[in-house]
Order: structure tokens, then C-alpha cells, then sequence
């Protein structure tokens, strides 16, 4: 022990003759502050996470954290919603960062040329500006605030959980609709699918949207499509006759609630795996859905087209080619599907041809597992080549209200 001792007295004084004699090291550099920044406020209901520094000029750079998916190494950045304060009239230059996603092992980015952001004073009236586009992992953007000195700022138009609840309110009382909680989130938040029409209608049609918490397009279509249904109409009334429409109108809430990008709460991409049944523990909103169409298909109420509504940047709707029987009577029905939309909508992009398949997703699966014929629509996040312009809540509000008279013209195949 005195020899341990001893020596542990050696290796202390060596060490400190060695930090005597060390150079000294430079001290970090003194943060910058832009004092016409007073905060950056992720707070807010659908705010991204993000963190933020102050460049020695002023710049104000943003990195977005990433969602990961379990066991996989693909990880996701590409929602931004978050409020800036500070002085009114200020001009503030934002550099928004960290967006290496990985896409199926590959880097990729959410980013483009055609990238804009959604300015608004109040986080309810929205107007789309261009970014620079740095490289492609980084845009910069110039803002004034207003005289507020508050200004959000967005990716797309939010739609969020209490814009679904004041919907679902101000429906639920109509005499066409039942509202019903199919399951539960991780976090236990309802999922609820909502029916408009008359269970015995010769017609049944599903839609999804929210799969993804970063797209909200979907949401802003299903309001335009219900709303339409529900109008006092002739044409509502008839096709209320014809169709009953099935909608989960927000399948990922905790990611909404969370400000997150692409997957649940236990790392699950909810538009993948279809391709078997859904672990309840990991993925409990797939797995309630697919719960419910096993009720649905033993009551033969089987949905006849399902439609998973998402965003991306190119808008396409995209069609799967599983080896099953009557392939070509689906591509032929997708077709007459296509052709329907351009024709009541601003629909344009076109759909994925070749051999294109995207094993696990919704379209995927329950064409191969139930026999339904689904595919994945697409709304470009960036641009909609059929009006010319960056799109807007109300250009996917539009939308909707045209797909009652495609679905209309699709069960009686007027598609000519």
C-alpha cells in the first residue's frame, strides 16, 4: 500500500508540472447577440424544435432537430413552424440549417430551388415569400417584423390539433356524419374516423391524412371535401346517396402536438409496413386503423378506393405494382382515377409510371393484404403547377371540394 501510495503521488505531481508547463488554452469565443432578436418561441402548438445561435454579423441560424425511425438509420428535418420576437421593424436575417436527411440510407434534403416560407403576424393569415437557397441543406431568408414585433413562421400552412377538434365540433351534430374513436395514439390521444353518409350507400371511399405530421395539406383537403358533402345542395345530397366517405383525418397527432417530421413517437413511419399487420405497441395508430378495416371488411363494408393524402415536392399520385391478381384492372382504375382529377381539379404532375413500387406503404398494403384499391396522392408542398403559384390552405381547401364530383364520376365511370 505505502508503494501505491507513493506512486500515485509521482503521476499527481508529474501531471501538474505538465499542466504548468502546458500552454494555455484559448477561451471560447464570447457568443454574439443580436439585440434586435429578443427570443425565438418553439413553444407555440405545432412548434418545430429547433436550437439557435447569433452569427458575429447578426445572422440568426436555425438548426432543426431530427426524428429518427426505429431500427433504421433514416432520420428527418422539414417541418418549421416557430415564432420570432422582437424589435418592431426590426430586420432579421435567418439562416435555417441541419436539414442531411436520410432517406432509405441515402442523404437527401426537404430543400429546393422553389422552397418558400409562410410569413403571418398573427399565425392565422399566411403569405408565401421565396429563400435563397444556400446549398442543399441551408436557405436563407431577410424579415421585418411587424409592428407587433411577433412573426411566425412557417413551412406550410399549420393545421393543428385544435383546428381538427373545433372541426370535428362544428360537424359532429349534422345527421350526415358520425364521428367515432377508433384507437389511440403513444401518447394517448384519440384517432377518430370520421363517416359522411349513409352506411348502406352503394359506394365507400377512405381517406387518410396526417400520416406524416409535417404535412398538413391532407387536413385542408379533407375540411374542403366535408364541408362540400355537407352543403345544402343537390348535387351534395345525391352523392351523399351514392358514396359514403371514411376519413382519419390526423393519423400521427403526437407528431403534430410535437412539431416533429416524419415518424410516431417510437420511431414508426406510419405509411410503411402495410405490407404486414401493425405491432400495437409500437405503432397503435396503425394498428387501431387496421383493426378497424378487419371490422369493416367482416361487415362487408369493404371501401371500394382508399386515398393516403401526404406532401412532398413533387406531387405525384403515386401507384404500387405488387404481384397480385388484377394488376392490370387497378392500373386501368388509377388511371381513369388520374385522368378524373385533372379533369375537377388542379391536379397536373401525373402519377409514377414503369415498374414504380413502394413496398409497406398504405397504397401498397392494402392492395396486396385486403384488395383495395389505394394509392398515395401527393400535394407539392413547394408549388402547384396547375395555378402558377406557391400553394396556400385555401389552393388544398379547393382541392377537396372538387374530389365529390371525382369520386362521383369514378364509381360510375364517367371518366370520358
Amino acid at each position: 500500500m505505502p508503494r501505491l501510495r507513493a506512486l500515485l503521488a509521482l503521476v499527481a505531481l508529474a501531471s501538474l508540472a505538465g499542466a504548468a508547463g502546458a500552454a494555455p488554452r484559448p477561451a471560447p469565443p464570447k457568443p454574439a447577440v443580436n439585440p434586435d432578436l429578443h427570443f425565438i418561441d418553439c413553444t407555440i402548438e405545432n412548434g418545430s424544435p429547433l436550437h439557435w445561435d447569433v452569427d458575429p454579423d447578426g445572422a440568426i441560424r436555425l438548426s432543426f432537430l431530427y426524428d429518427h425511425q426505429r431500427n433504421s438509420p433514416n432520420r428527418a428535418a422539414g417541418h418549421w413552424h416557430f415564432r420570432l420576437e422582437g424589435r418592431p421593424g426590426a430586420t432579421l436575417t435567418l439562416i435555417f440549417q441541419n436539414f442531411v436527411n436520410v432517406w432509405n440510407g441515402t442523404t437527401g434534403s426537404p430543400l429546393d430551388q422553389r422552397t418558400r416560407c409562410l410569413l403571418s403576424p398573427d399565425g392565422r393569415t399566411w403569405e408565401s415569400v421565396p429563400m435563397e437557397l444556400i446549398d442543399p441543406y441551408r436557405v436563407k431568408l431577410t424579415v421585418t417584423l411587424p409592428g407587433s414585433g411577433s412573426l411566425h413562421l412557417a413551412r406550410v400552412e399549420p393545421y393543428r390539433l385544435s383546428d381538427l377538434a373545433r372541426f370535428l365540433d362544428e360537424i359532429r351534430t349534422h345527421p350526415a356524419v358520425a364521428i367515432d374513436v377508433i384507437g389511440r395514439t403513444v401518447e394517448g390521444r384519440p384517432l377518430e374516423i370520421i363517416r359522411v353518409g349513409r352506411e348502406t350507400a352503394p359506394h365507400r371511399v377512405f381517406l387518410r391524412a396526417r400520416a406524416h405530421p409535417w404535412e398538413p395539406g391532407g387536413n385542408w383537403i379533407v375540411e374542403g371535401l366535408v364541408r362540400t358533402l355537407l352543403a345544402p345542395t343537390p348535387a351534395s345530397r345525391a352523392y351523399l346517396d351514392e358514396v359514403c366517405t371514411y376519413i382519419l383525418p390526423m393519423a400521427n397527432k403526437d407528431g403534430v402536438a410535437h412539431g416533429r417530421t416524419r415518424f410516431n413517437l417510437r420511431g414508426w413511419d406510419l405509411n410503411r409496413d402495410w405490407d404486414k399487420p401493425a405491432p400495437a405497441d409500437l405503432a397503435p395508430e396503425n394498428h387501431a386503423l387496421e383493426q378497424w378495416l378487419g371490422a369493416m371488411i367482416a361487415r362487408d363494408r369493404r371501401p371500394h378506393l382508399a386515398l393516403e393524402l401526404h406532401n412532398d415536392n413533387g406531387g405525384r399520385l403515386h401507384l404500387s405494382r405488387p404481384e397480385v391478381p388484377g394488376l392490370a384492372a387497378y392500373l386501368a382504375d388509377m388511371a381513369r382515377l388520374e385522368a378524373l382529377l385533372r379533369r375537377h381539379t388542379w391536379f397536373t404532375e401525373g402519377s409514377t409510371g414503369g415498374q414504380f413500387r413502394n413496398p409497406g406503404t398504405l397504397g401498397d398494403g392494402w392492395l396486396e393484404r385486403f384488395g383495395i384499391p389505394a394509392a398515395v396522392l401527393e400535394c407539392n408542398a413547394h408549388w402547384i403547377a396547375g395555378r402558377q403559384h406557391a400553394p396556400l390552405a385555401a389552393d388544398w381547401i379547393d382541392f377537396g371540394r372538387a374530389l365529390p364530383a371525382v369520386f362521383s364520376d369514378y364509381f360510375n365511370r364517367r371518366d370520358r
